[in-house]
């Protein structure tokens, strides 16, 4: 069965997730920085209605998260520190 573009996500592409809360001035600086580094896709989750989430990240947000490589960047980030994150490879 031959295999279209869609049918998996390129190993190059991370799955990003920033963990924000709502009315939140430094989620809106993170936003910006992810704006000029140009990434491309990530999803955003607000912790506010989500105790486990609220636990975890409560005091941090802002964080970013890459999924595939279960890392997290918390705030303060600039755009040297997000590029350096991005480019970060895990040991093998």
């Amino acid at each position: 069965m031959p295999h279209s573009q869609h049918d998996s996500i390129p190993a190059a592409a991370p799955a990003l997730t920033l963990f924000q809360r709502d009315d939140c001035h430094l989620c809106d600086l993170a936003l910006e920085v992810l704006a000029m580094a140009r990434v491309p896709e990530f999803e955003t989750v607000f912790i506010d209605d989500d105790d486990g989430l609220e636990q975890r990240y409560g005091v941090r947000v802002p964080v970013l998260r890459d999924e595939g490589r279960g890392i997290e960047l918390d705030w303060p980030f600039d755009l040297e520190r997000l590029q350096a994150f991005l480019a970060v490879e895990t040991p093998a």
